[in-house]
């Protein structure tokens, strides 16, 4: 989930108090809660063996009174290659409001959700997983979080929601997590690294920046620094990407998409469909939609047409909307022709198109049809194979009790107009060797290749510590073999400090 959604949905929710309370145990006395099982796998070609850990850990206030449980799912490596210096990969998913779930059983977790195919995948059970040898566990261990309110964690009583529920509050529980993750695995010496997605993006950016410390930031120089960040589905700019800009923006990713569904030229790629939209912006259209009612027809007639062979939309229908498409626009005009509608998290994912006003979320084809064999997945994997006896519902995503009420630093519930990637330039000029990998699909178009670019290359990031990847993918790079393949080849690259 992203921010950009959030922004929608927090205009249109009440708040209402949280679905599921805090566990009725006392709170203050209780020994953490833990569940350990031994495994073995292949993972990058390699063989090895490794425990898995369902922990609590407490967050307490000034006064020493536990405010919040938050669970952790950790994999380490327990064969004899296993040593404190072995590098560590802390990661979350977004929403805000979401739990880990996605990275976990999509891409890092041992097993994965079992999807014959990923753009047609099962809505009904029964759901599966199976062997994820495409985990980077073979080159660090992989630590997956559930911030408050999210999968098993909670606010306890003698917490509120306000004090977890917002940017800076979130990243420094975050930080103390990881904290106690460090302390008790004695891995102050580990290379460390944050794995994020959509909303999580935002996480890392805030994280990284508090992190270290400082009499400004936590009131003391906590030490604790990051050697690199992975960014999938960047979603750090929340200042309000509408208007030209965000159109423009998502002009390749609209493209690609195109490409994809056979609009555009025979013989196609995405990447280069998306290569040519960019020229497009960069000689051309940014110039034609500063214009505006100014821009001559003939010039209108020129860009039209141009953006007819890009997108594979008629002529007319892109005069008609002043040459602006927005993504949602497109996502219900592309294969209008054959009544149906491309997902936004993931255009290629498509159903019967859908009345206007339907949900963002379950009436997207992406979301709405992936998310039940997550959910099953999980829930049976955790019992079965982990061994998990908590007597909770596991929360995949909270939009009502922990989305609707996030604090962006304006209050609880009060929109955003910020921009989150300016935390991350200042965490990389702080610490000049942490390193940054962008990664973004093709077919993502809630936060697309543009504005993962512009959003990165305008926040004053040194560009020479930055790699971007694209990949045959939408908001999750990791649905699809070949794409899921490229995305973990790319990461152990990055945690074995190559480009």
């Amino acid at each position: 989930m992203t921010g950009l959604l959030a922004a929608t949905l927090l205009a249109s929710q009440a708040l209402i108090p949280a679905a599921h309370a805090a566990p009725a145990q006392d709170s203050q006395a209780a020994a953490p809660r833990s569940f350990t099982t031994g495994h073995s796998g292949v993972f990058g070609g390699q063989r090895l063996s490794y425990k898995a850990v369902v922990q609590e850990h407490f967050v307490t206030d000034a006064a020493g009174k536990r405010t919040a449980s938050i669970f952790t799912t950790s994999y380490v490596r327990t064969d004899g290659k296993a040593n404190e210096a072995r590098p560590v990969i802390f990661a979350f998913n977004g929403g805000p409001g979401s739990s880990s779930i996605w990275l976990h059983m999509g891409f890092l977790g041992p097993q994965r959700v079992d999807f014959d195919d990923a753009t047609r995948p099962a809505t009904t059970p029964p759901f599966r997983t199976q062997a994820n040898p495409d985990s980077p566990l073979d080159v660090a261990d992989i630590v997956l979080i559930d911030p408050p309110g999210t999968g098993f964690s909670r606010v306890l009583p003698d917490g509120k929601p306000e004090q977890f529920y917002g940017v800076e509050q979130d990243a420094r529980a975050t930080i103390e997590v990881m904290h106690q993750w460090v302390r008790a695995h004695g891995r102050w010496n580990a290379p460390k690294y944050l794995v994020s997605e959509s909303y999580g993006t935002v996480r890392a950016a805030a994280v990284a920046k508090l992190a270290a410390g400082g009499p400004m930031e936590t009131g003391g120089m906590d030490g604790l620094t990051l050697n690199g960040i992975i960014l999938l589905g960047q979603a750090m700019d929340m200042s309000g990407g509408d208007g030209d800009l965000g159109v423009a923006m998502a002009l390749p990713s609209l493209a690609a998409t195109a490409c994809y569904f056979g609009k555009v030229a025979e013989g196609c790629t995405a990447e280069g469909q998306a290569e040519a939209a960019r020229r497009f912006v960069a000689e051309r259209y940014l110039t034609a939609l500063y214009a505006g009612s100014a821009l001559p027809q003939a010039e209108r007639e020129a860009v039209a047409a141009e953006l007819s062979q890009l997108l594979g939309l008629p002529k007319p229908a892109i005069l008609a909307s002043d040459l602006r498409l927005s993504p949602g626009a497109f996502a219900r005009q592309v294969l209008a022709g054959e009544k149906k509608q491309v997902g936004m998290y993931d255009a290629r994912f498509t159903l019967p198109l859908a009345p206007n006003g339907n949900d963002p979320v379950a009436d997207d084809p992406a979301m709405g049809q992936y998310v039940p064999g997550f959910v099953a997945a999980w829930n049976s994997y955790a019992r079965a194979t982990l061994k998990v006896t908590l007597d909770l519902p596991y929360e995949p995503i909270a939009f009502r009790s922990v989305n609707a009420r996030w604090d962006y630093g304006f209050g609880p519930g009060v929109p955003v107009r910020r921009n989150y990637a300016t935390d991350l330039a200042v965490a990389m000029r702080r610490n000049p060797q942490l390193r940054l990998l962008v990664g973004t699909g093709y077919y993502d178009l809630v936060t697309t290749l543009g504005a993962a670019e512009y959003t990165v290359r305008h926040a004053g990031m040194p560009l020479e510590a930055v790699t971007f990847r694209e990949y045959e993918s939408g908001h999750m790079p990791y649905l699809g073999a070949a794409s899921r393949a490229k995305l973990a080849a790319d990461v152990r690259a990055f945690v074995q400090g190559q480009k």
